[in-house]
């Protein structure tokens, strides 16, 4: 049974940062790519970023190109969200998952989703 933890957010203002967390356990991690998504209230999950089973390879939504930063550590079973001049529209519960492969984008190819951390972010 995977079992993944989202921990790390909290309110920040506008321009702050926050580093997300997401533990896993129950599964080799090192053998799934890993992916963020977020969903603010009314609106659909959408992927933020995903990385690769080593490290090597990321992918960015166009919305956090520049501002935020996903890695993993594969020793500690934990894959990090930094995120960088937040902005009001950062405001959502963050989620993160794994998949097969990390250029995948949609929500449905990942399985084995976390419970959530929410980051509010004020203007």
């Amino acid at each position: 049974q995977v079992q993944l933890v989202e921990s790390g957010g909290g309110l920040v203002p506008a321009g702050g940062s926050l580093r997300l967390s997401c533990a896993a356990s129950g599964r080799t991690f090192s053998s799934y790519a890993v992916g963020w998504f977020r969903q603010a209230p009314g609106n659909e999950r959408e992927f933020v970023a995903s990385i690769s089973r080593s490290g090597s390879s990321t992918v960015y939504a166009e919305s956090v190109k520049g501002r935020f930063t996903i890695s993993r550590d594969n020793a500690e079973n934990t894959v990090y969200l930094q995120m960088n001049s937040l902005k009001s529209e950062d405001t959502a519960v963050y989620y993160c998952a794994q998949a097969t492969y990390y250029f995948l984008t949609r929500a449905n190819h990942y399985n084995y989703w976390g419970q959530g951390t929410r980051v509010t972010v004020s203007s």
